[in-house]
């Protein structure tokens, strides 16, 4: 399965990744190619596996999930890292997004919706709904500390950068984007990849999260 999405589970109770390898190796285009049981591990296994796909535990002994992901993510060339949780209303999702993970799944969702969205991280897309978006958003509003940051970060944007930063903070694709400010898509994914480099954001999740904070977008 040389093009096949390789995928690297990892979570502290063995039955739990048993569970989730048996799902995800019944896609055809799926293959799990290791599983760990902690953030250390995890990362050994990314640069050991080199995955499209990370589905990580946050809440594990020995190094947790949240470094885990930072880990990850400062390595070059980074798989997607998805944070998996009980609750979507783990207070340690938001953590997760701002470390740069791509999304998160909660581990009660269903077996056809978990390989769907493994494809669609695996793609390069938000594994988020719109109601978690709006949840952690509202959340993220409310750290002041986060917020001033988030003001000094865009201040060196120019105007068009904080058009498109906006429209990333309301969960536009670029296709979106690109009609509402009248550019071509490629215009605007070149916009999107030039402020993910100058904001220091690990994706557009990362990035709208930012313009939320700097209040670019209304609660």
């Amino acid at each position: 399965m040389s093009d096949a999405i390789r995928v690297v589970v990892v979570d502290d109770e063995p039955m739990v990744c048993a569970h989730l390898r048996t799902i995800l190796g019944s896609a055809d285009d799926i293959e799990v190619v290791d599983d760990a049981q902690d953030g250390a591990a995890a990362v050994e296994c990314v640069v050991r596996h080199r995955p499209n796909v990370v589905l990580m535990d946050l809440r594990m002994p020995g190094v947790d999930g949240l470094t885990g992901i930072e880990r990850i993510c400062k390595l070059p060339d980074p798989p997607a890292v998805v944070a998996l949780t009980t609750f979507d209303a783990d207070k340690y999702v938001l953590r997760a997004l701002r470390a740069g993970a791509a999304g998160f799944l909660v581990k009660s969702t269903p077996p056809e919706d978990l390989i769907g969205l493994v494809r669609v991280a695996a793609d390069g897309h938000t594994v988020l709904s719109q109601e978690a978006k709006k949840r952690l958003l509202a959340a993220s509003a409310n750290e002041q500390n986060t917020r001033q940051r988030a003001v000094e970060l865009v201040r060196d944007l120019t105007d068009r950068e904080i058009e498109v930063l906006t429209c990333l903070g309301q969960g536009l694709s670029n296709a979106q984007i690109a009609e509402r400010l009248y550019l071509s898509e490629a215009t605007v994914k070149s916009y999107v990849s030039r402020m993910l480099v100058k904001l220091s954001c690990a994706n557009r999740l990362q990035a709208g999260l930012l313009a939320y904070d700097a209040g670019l977008v209304p609660r």
